[in-house]
């Protein structure tokens, strides 16, 4: 990376940790070290490529709740169409329920089953009601734990026990919190990935509780106990597993740091209005809007600095984020919005020098 760019767009991808390249490397060496070897194989260089599989495992399960398994993945996406596609839900309750502002991982995977669906709506906060009731026919419920565009932390704990009581099953999409923040204790399914907390892209996990019933969406040898076939590629699991032995230990050191240069953003751009809520978020994830603001020109003017409009996902299409009109902004409020993604290799000279550039230049707008 140039010495002159700086990088706050976390949210999209982080970069990967040095300890996870190098936990890497010694799998994706040459025949020499064997370190190729597919890892299902029964042979001794297989063998030894599975136990480097099932450390990695034991790592990415110690980010999440204890009474479940952790199935290897290709990514969250995948993870998150498994939970939602697949889940062996009872005759009289085949509806699902998700927030309006959840990944189109989710909304797009509910809707191609035909289930009946239930909207969740939010405040102009960004929270979806912790007392909400869902419709009769639940049978699953999925609210993401932190929200990938304006970064609100949502009340998962409650909304869980509120599907249980209902009779349904709860889905988290947890690829935002993972590794940053605790778990959601009472889900039942979660989804993570590896290159949102400083991982290799290309793989992730669901994490399912005991006794919970779920089918396979991939078919073949059925790798990973029945429920995802395709060979592993130890070189990624290992890469996993120490970025999340990594967050693990740094979880508080990540926050304080984080925090801190929140604070820093918010105080050069405080005439920026802030998405979402100013007090139930991750402090990595800085959503702002600057009405008037044209945002293709400031993308332009400030092109040393990588941030985004909102979703990397849904970048392109042209349309107003769907999360930004959740929370009631119109069309153009949705329009002149920026996020700011910082992490733990930021800096606080970045995010100075980033902010009063990112400021001087919606300035030069007249905005």
């Amino acid at each position: 990376m140039p010495a002159d760019f700086i990088y706050l767009d976390h949210q999209a991808t982080t970069p990967l940790a040095p300890e996870a390249r190098d936990a890497m490397l010694p799998w994706l060496s040459g025949p020499e070290s064997m370190g190729f070897a597919n890892p299902h194989s029964m042979h001794k260089a297989g063998r030894a490529a599975a136990a480097a599989v099932e450390v990695a495992r034991e790592q990415v399960a110690a980010l999440l709740p204890k009474g479940g398994r952790l199935i290897f993945t290709s990514g969250a996406t995948e993870a998150l169409n498994q939970a939602t596609r697949m889940v062996v839900r009872s005759a009289d309750k085949p509806g699902m329920a998700y927030s309006m502002i959840e990944h189109s991982a989710v909304v797009n995977a509910a809707l191609s089953t035909g289930a009946p669906v239930q909207e969740l709506p939010v405040s102009s906060d960004g929270l979806v009601d912790p007392e909400i009731v869902f419709a009769d026919n639940t049978g699953l419920v999925a609210v993401m734990q932190v929200n990938n565009e304006i970064g609100t932390i949502q009340p998962v704990d409650r909304l869980a026990e509120r599907a249980h009581e209902a009779g349904a099953l709860f889905l988290c999409d947890a690829v935002q919190g993972a590794g940053k923040i605790a778990p959601p204790q009472d889900a039942d399914l979660i989804a993570i990935t590896a290159h949102k907390l400083y991982g290799p892209k290309g793989i992730g996990a669901l994490w399912v509780r005991d006794g919970v019933k779920i089918g396979a969406l991939i078919e073949g040898g059925g790798q990973e106990s029945g429920l995802r076939s395709g060979t592993l590629s130890p070189a990624l699991c290992a890469g996993f597993g120490m970025a999340a032995r990594i967050a693990v230990e740094r979880m508080e050191a990540d926050f304080q740091h984080l925090s801190g240069l929140a604070s820093l953003a918010r105080s050069i751009l405080g005439r920026w209005t802030v998405n979402g809520s100013e007090v139930s978020r991750w402090p990595g994830n800085l959503s702002l809007r600057l009405d008037g603001l044209n945002f293709p020109r400031l993308l332009m003017d400030c092109r040393h600095i990588a941030f985004s409009a909102g979703s990397a996902c849904g970048s392109g299409t042209g349309a107003p984020s769907r999360v930004l009109t959740a929370i009631g902004l119109e069309a153009v409020q949705a329009r002149n919005a920026i996020r700011l993604g910082f992490g733990r290799y930021t800096t606080r000279e970045d995010v100075e020098s980033a902010c009063r550039a990112l400021d001087a230049a919606a300035m030069e707008q007249g905005v």
